[in-house]
């Protein structure tokens, strides 16, 4: 009776979750190169998370998917615990490795360091002290890339 009573007093907690979190917001802020070949090429994405809740939280994992020009270049899953400051943004770096053929059109404005559009979407687990969530999201914009 008491392991009932204790998994329903956690499904609560964690469902009244949603109602005190302010949802994080997420923003590509920058594009680096990190090494280069003939077959791939290493990026190094400076995602901003925006916390505007009064206490802190923790993003427990991320899983992206980076579109350039409107193609996909490729998905990745950061499992790392990093801490985002209360009513501040922190800068979490995300590694993408994808291979030159996905790149098509991008590769050339990449290279002549042209603006791009892109887009990032995803899933967020963020994790309060009253419990976890996920949280979606779906960012787009302009961005040059740093060599």
């Amino acid at each position: 009776m008491g392991r009932i009573t204790a998994v329903g007093l956690l499904f609560l907690l964690s469902s009244c979750l949603s109602l005190f979190l302010e949802k994080p917001t997420f923003a590509l802020k920058e594009i680096e190169i990190k090494r280069i070949s003939f077959q791939e090429i290493d990026f190094l994405f400076g995602i901003e998370v925006q916390n505007p809740n009064q206490f802190d939280l923790k993003l427990r994992a991320l899983e992206y998917t980076v579109y350039l020009s409107g193609q996909e270049v490729g998905k990745g899953r950061l499992e790392k615990e990093i801490k985002i400051v209360k009513a501040a943004s922190t800068l979490v770096p995300v590694p993408l490795q994808t291979n030159l053929r996905n790149l098509g059109n991008p590769l050339a404005l990449i290279l002549a360091g042209k603006d791009l559009q892109y887009k990032i979407e995803g899933a967020a687990i963020i994790k309060a002290s009253m419990g976890s969530t996920t949280i979606p999201f779906s960012k787009s914009g302009e961005i040059k890339i740093k060599k």
